[in-house]
């Protein structure tokens, strides 16, 4: 425990903050179709999927090793880096969310964590090789394989029950969401919670705490899976909003297809150690699902909005990763001490700000738009 010094401490709680905010941003992920079909109450919702991303935590390392020592050089690294990263991927998921774009978590943190490390130990502290193999190509990869599998799958759903009562079909497939979507739960878990056990990791190896290459501690997973746990159960309803609503008018078949979809590939990318995205994913499937509905309205204005978002995304967190990790390298403790304040002044601004057009799970089926200001409502459209 000599090596767990105050700067490490303070990494670790923000690694967690990280999650935290992972798990609100994400939710939508798991229950936003199930909430939109009416498949399951928003409340129920969110518990099930709160404590799903608990127990998927404890399933697989794999995503987590990828982080610690697969895209930066651990031997490089310091916990300054690591803490100036998290601050820009922060405060992406904090706007992101406010405008309720559902752009990737995942990438977010990869951005700061490149940006910090290539600013503080040069170009050569980031294994790009490792960057377009785990993150990049996954990135363009998985959202279409998704969307492809649930646009097969909606249209076999419908011409399977094409003679069957319209209630028999909707009750049964709302059944079936119950499961599909706890799955994406679990998926969720076992991926996205892996993120911050493989930076917390990378944290104690950058200061002697662990070897290299070592595996995350069980206390590291279990708090892990916690804050993405408690994050979930928060639920992040601006975004929900967008997912269920935004995208297109989800049935319930299109509904169980799209978290089926989404299921598959999440489980198989974290079994291999691809640290994708769940967002994007999830957002393949239910367009996916939407196109697999003969007359289904999609919002292609929304799905654009969202291309763009996760285009900025890495880059977007690596601009601001790798300024924090400036004033952190050239100010020392004073620096992180200003990163740490301005961070959180800006943090605050956002939820203060949200505030004004609140999103709960009263109203998160009310409509398709979310508001940012208190005068006219912004439509998704153009939240961005």
């Amino acid at each position: 425990m000599d090596h767990i010094t105050f700067l490490v401490a303070v990494v670790i709680v923000t690694a967690l903050a990280f999650d935290f905010t992972n798990g609100f941003h994400d939710t939508a992920n798991a229950m936003a179709t199930s909430i939109a079909t009416g498949a399951l109450k928003p409340r129920t919702a969110v518990l099930i999927s709160g404590i799903l991303n608990v127990v998927g935590a404890f399933l697989s390392t794999e995503v987590a090793k990828t982080i610690s020592g697969g895209i930066v050089d651990d031997t490089l690294v310091s916990p300054g880096m690591i803490f100036a990263g998290l601050v820009g991927a922060i405060l992406w998921n904090l706007l992101t969310w406010l405008v309720g774009l559902p752009s990737s978590s995942s990438h977010a943190l990869f951005g700061g964590l490149i940006g910090a490390v290539w600013v503080g130990a040069g170009s050569h502290g980031v294994h790009f090789d490792k960057v377009v193999e785990k993150v990049l190509i996954p990135a363009v990869a998985s959202p279409i394989v998704a969307g492809v599998a649930a646009l097969l799958a909606t249209y076999l759903a419908y011409r399977l029950t094409a003679r069957a009562r319209s209630q028999s079909v909707t009750k049964g497939f709302r059944v079936g969401q119950i499961a599909s979507a706890s799955l994406v739960s679990l998926a969720h878990g076992t991926n996205d919670a892996q993120k911050t056990m493989g930076v917390i990791t990378l944290t104690l190896i950058s200061a002697g705490a662990l070897g290299h290459d070592a595996g995350p501690p069980l206390w590291v997973i279990a708090s892990a899976g916690l804050a993405i746990g408690l994050g979930t159960y928060l639920g992040g309803w601006r975004i929900i909003r967008t997912m269920g609503k935004g995208l297109t008018e989800i049935q319930s078949p299109q509904g169980f297809a799209a978290e089926t979809a989404s299921t598959t590939v999440i489980l198989t990318s974290a079994h291999l150690g691809f640290a994708l995205s769940t967002t994007q994913v999830a957002s393949g499937s239910i367009l996916g699902a939407g196109l697999g509905r003969r007359l289904a309205e999609v919002r292609w204005g929304v799905a654009g909005r969202m291309v763009v978002a996760w285009m900025v995304t890495l880059p977007a967190a690596a601009l601001v990763g790798g300024v924090s990790a400036s004033v952190v390298k050239h100010g020392g403790n004073f620096g992180t001490a200003v990163v740490a304040l301005v961070g959180a002044a800006v943090a605050a601004g956002i939820v203060l700000v949200s505030r004004r057009n609140p999103v709960s799970a009263h109203n998160v089926n009310d409509t398709h738009e979310v508001t940012v200001r208190g005068t006219e409502p912004t439509n998704v459209d153009t939240a961005a």
